[in-house]
C-alpha cells in the first residue's frame, strides 16, 4: 500500500506560497541582520529555521487542503468451488481417485505463488470453506453455490471461478443461469461418467402429500432404463409391507424414460408409507435408485372455513385460494345476506371481510357463545365503532373515516408461529394495504406480527396481529388489498408463495385449538429428509384455556428398532419448542408429558426421517452444460487429465490481473498534528543554538 500526500488549494490561490515564504525570510532577516556574537555561517543556520518556522505558520492561518492519495494493489482472487456430492463417487469414471483429485487442485495455490490469493470451497447443498474428500453430500445445488461466492466477494477483484463438479444438481436453479452473474471466467473441472451404464432406476415421484380418508389418489412415477435394451421393469408398490400395486415395462430402447400414472386408495386414516421399487437386474450399476419412499398423511375429513362479506371484493378469490393450498381445510364463501341458509357450527374458523359480527345478531351470538375462532380483516367498509365493542384484542379510534396507505414491517419478536425468512423478506417490498387512520391500541395478550409503516416511517400500529382470550383465538388484519399483495409477487418473482405462506399460517394457526385440546404435540411436519433437524413444538393451556409454559415438558423418541432418544422441550414465548437435531433415519413415535399442578397431561404421535435419494438418480454427468457455463463466460472445460494446465491458463489470461485502488482524501493543513510538533521542535533548536552561544 502506497500513500502519497500533497496541496490542493481550493478557493485559497497558489500565490498565497510565495507570500508566505517571502514573509518567512524578511521575519528572519529581521531578526538576525544585525547579530553580536554569532559567526556568519552559524547566523544563516539559525534564520533558516526562523525562515521555516514562520513560513509554516504562515501556511497554516492560509489554510490550504491536503490531499492524500492512497494506493491499494489488490491481488486477483482465485477461487475454488468443488463438489462434495456423493454423485461424484458413486458414478466415477475407471481409475478415478478422490484424495489424488483433492492433492491436484490443492497444488493450484502453490503452483499460482503469491501474485494470486487462492481460495477454496466445497459444496453440495450449501457451500463450505476448504477442500474436501468425504463426497458425502445428499444433496447438490450448483446455483446456490455461485449464489453465494458471488456474495461473498461483491465488488472484489475475482480473477477465476474454477468449478470441479459432474454437473448433476437436484436442488435448486439451472446454475448456467447464476454463472452469468458472475463477472468473471470460469473454468469448468468435468468429474463423472458421461458413458450411460446398464442401470434401472426412479427417476422422480410426483405426489399429493395428503389424501382423504375412502378416496382415490394418483401418484406420477418416472422410471428410467439406461443401456437395458430386452429387459423388464418389474415396478411395484407396497403401503406397510402390502402390495397394492404392480406392472411390467418392457426396454424397448437403450435410453427409456417413462411417466407411470399409479392409483391408489385412502383406506386407513393416519401417516401411510409407501414403498416404490424396481426389481433389480443382472450386472446393474447400482440398485441405491431401484426404490423411494414416500409419505401421505390420509385425513379423515377437512375443517371448514367460512369467509362472510357485505359486498365482492378481489380479496375474496385471493384469501380462499391461499387457504385451499393446504388440503386440511375447506373454504365456503358467502354474502352476510345469505347468513340463515349456513349451518354455523359445521365450520372451524370464520372470516369476516369488513363486517364485524355485530352486524347480524344470529352470528354474533354464535361467536359468542360457541367460542369459535374468528379472523377480522378490516377496510373502508367496516364499522370500527362495532368492531371495538365486539372485541377486546385492539381498539381503533379516529376522527375521520378516512384509509391510508400501509406497508407491511415484519416483527421479528413473534413467535406464536413461524414464518419463513423468504416470506418475510417479500412480505416487506409488497405494495402498501389501505388501513383506517387513527390511533391504535393492543390489549396485552396480543401478539403482533406485521406492523405498519406509513410511508419511510415504521410505527407501532399493528397491521396484523393475534390474541388468544381464554383459549379462543382471534385474528386481525386492519388493511385491505390483498389482492395487490399477490399480483405483485406474482410479477416480481413469478408465484405467490409469501402470500399464500402468510394466510394460510394464519388460518393453521388459527384452528389449531379448535377441539380444545389442554395439551398438544405436533412436528413441524410429519416427515423429515435425512439430515434435517427435527422440529416439535407443544402447545399447554390451564382450565381457563390460557396458554402457558410454566411446567417442563419432556418427550421421547423412540425408532423402530427400539432406540430411544428424551428431550426437554425449550420454552418459547408463551409455547414450548423443540429442535432434536438431526436424527438416524426411520419411523418414530414420540409421547409427550408434563404436569400442571396436581393435573397430568400426555400427548403422543409419529413422524418420520425419510432417506434422501436425490444423488442416485442421475448416473451420466452432464459436461455440456459444465461447457456451456465455461463459454459464456470466457472460461474453458477442462478434463481431470488437464487439471495441472490450469495454472498456465490463469496467467494467460490477460483479464486476470492485479487490480491498484485510488483512494482519494482531503483535509485542512490545520489538522496534520505533526505540523505543530514540526513546529515546536524547530522553535527548540533554534532556542537551544542560541542559548549555547549567549544570545538568549
Amino acid at each position: 500500500m502506497l500513500l502519497l500526500f500533497s496541496l490542493t488549494w481550493g478557493s485559497v490561490s497558489g500565490w498565497w506560497v510565495p507570500v508566505c515564504i517571502i514573509l518567512g525570510i524578511l521575519y528572519a532577516w529581521l531578526l538576525y541582520r544585525q547579530p553580536v556574537n554569532l559567526g556568519k555561517t552559524f547566523r544563516i543556520g539559525l534564520a533558516v529555521l526562523r525562515t521555516v518556522v514562520v513560513f509554516i505558520i504562515a501556511m497554516l492561518l492560509v489554510s490550504p487542503l491536503v490531499k492524500s492519495v492512497k494506493y491499494d494493489p489488490q491481488k486477483p482472487l482465485i477461487l475454488i468451488a468443488q463438489d462434495n456430492s456423493s454423485s461424484i463417487n458413486t458414478f466415477k469414471p475407471a481409475g478415478f481417485s478422490t484424495s489424488q483429485f483433492i492433492n491436484d487442485l490443492s497444488k493450484l495455490k502453490q503452483e499460482l505463488g503469491d501474485q494470486y490469493d487462492v481460495q477454496e470451497f466445497n459444496f453440495s447443498k450449501d457451500l463450505s470453506n476448504g477442500l474436501s474428500d468425504k463426497l458425502t453430500g445428499k444433496q447438490t445445488d450448483i446455483s446456490a453455490a455461485l449464489q453465494q461466492l458471488n456474495n461473498r466477494f461483491v465488488n472484489q477483484n475475482i480473477g477465476a471461478l474454477i468449478l470441479a463438479t459432474d454437473g448433476l444438481y437436484n436442488q435448486g436453479n439451472d446454475p448456467q443461469y447464476e454463472a452469468k452473474n458472475i463477472k468473471t471466467s470460469i473454468y469448468t473441472i468435468a468429474l463423472g461418467d458421461t458413458v450411460a451404464k446398464r442401470d434401472l432406476l426412479i427417476g422422480n415421484v410426483n405426489y399429493n402429500k395428503t389424501a382423504f380418508l375412502g378416496n382415490d389418489f394418483e401418484i406420477e412415477v418416472l422410471v428410467a432404463a439406461y443401456q437395458s435394451k430386452g429387459e423388464d421393469i418389474h415396478l411395484t408398490v407396497t403401503e406397510d409391507g402390502k402390495q397394492v400395486y404392480t406392472q411390467t415395462i418392457p426396454v424397448t430402447t437403450g435410453d427409456l424414460k417413462k411417466i407411470v400414472p399409479i392409483k391408489l386408495t385412502a383406506d386407513k386414516k393416519g401417516l401411510r408409507k409407501y414403498n416404490i421399487s424396481i426389481a433389480p437386474v443382472k450386472n446393474e450399476l447400482s440398485t441405491q435408485n431401484n426404490t423411494e419412499t414416500i409419505y401421505v398423511d390420509v385425513l379423515d375429513a377437512r375443517q371448514k372455513v367460512l369467509v362472510l362479506y357485505q359486498s365482492p371484493h378481489p380479496d375474496i378469490t385471493v384469501i380462499k385460494q391461499a387457504i385451499e393450498t393446504n388440503k386440511n381445510f375447506e373454504v365456503k364463501t358467502s354474502l352476510l345476506a345469505d347468513i340463515a341458509n349456513i349451518k354455523l357450527p359445521d365450520y372451524s374458523l370464520i372470516v369476516l371481510y369488513q363486517i364485524p359480527a355485530g352486524s347480524n345478531a344470529p352470528l354474533k351470538n354464535f361467536i359468542t357463545k360457541s367460542k369459535i375462532p374468528a379472523w377480522y380483516i378490516l377496510g373502508s367498509q367496516t364499522d370500527l365503532q362495532t368492531f371495538n365493542a365486539e372485541q377486546n384484542s385492539m381498539k381503533i379510534s379516529t376522527g375521520r373515516n378516512e384509509p391510508q396507505e400501509v406497508f407491511a414491517l415484519p416483527e421479528t419478536g413473534f413467535a406464536a408461529f413461524t414464518l419463513s425468512d423468504s416470506a418475510r423478506k417479500k412480505i416487506a417490498t409488497l405494495p402498501p394495504l389501505l388501513a383506517p387512520f387513527g390511533n391504535y391500541t393492543t390489549a396485552n395478550n396480543t401478539a403482533v406480527l406485521l406492523k405498519q409503516k406509513i410511508g419511510a416511517v415504521a410505527t407501532t400500529y399493528p397491521l396484523l396481529a393475534f390474541s388468544d382470550d381464554a383459549g379462543r383465538r382471534t385474528a386481525v388484519l386492519t388493511g385491505e388489498g390483498l389482492w395487490r399483495w399477490q399480483l405483485a409477487e406474482y410479477q416480481n418473482y413469478g408465484n405467490r408463495n409469501a402470500t399464500d405462506e402468510l394466510l394460510s399460517q394464519t388460518v393453521q394457526y388459527l384452528t389449531a385449538n379448535a377441539n380444545r385440546q389442554r395439551f398438544r404435540v405436533y412436528p413441524a411436519r410429519n416427515v423429515f429428509d435425512e439430515g434435517e433437524n427435527v422440529i416439535l413444538n407443544a402447545e399447554l393451556y390451564n382450565d381457563a384455556l390460557e396458554l402457558i409454559n410454566t411446567p417442563d415438558v419432556k418427550i421421547d423418541l423412540k425408532n423402530q428398532d427400539g432406540k430411544n432418544y428424551s428431550f426437554l422441550f425449550s420454552r418459547n414465548a408463551q409455547s414450548y419448542q423443540l429442535d432434536a437435531g438431526t436424527l438416524p433415519i426411520g419411523e418414530y413415535a414420540y409421547t409427550a408429558s408434563t404436569q400442571n399442578g396436581t393435573q397430568q397431561f400426555k400427548a403422543s404421535g409419529q413422524l418420520t426421517v425419510k432417506p434422501l435419494n436425490l444423488e442416485t438418480r442421475q448416473s451420466a454427468a452432464n459436461h455440456p452444460l459444465l461447457n456451456t457455463i465455461a463459454k459464456q463466460s470466457g472460461g474453458q472445460m477442462l478434463y481431470l487429465s488437464q487439471i495441472n494446465q490450469l495454472a498456465n491458463l490463469i496467467r494467460k489470461n490477460d483479464n486476470i490481473k492485479t487490480v491498484v485502488y485510488e483512494d482519494k482524501h482531503y483535509s485542512d493543513l490545520i489538522d496534520v498534528k505533526w505540523l505543530f510538533v514540526l513546529i515546536l521542535l524547530l522553535l527548540s533548536v533554534e532556542w537551544f543554538l542560541r542559548k549555547q552561544e549567549g544570545e538568549v
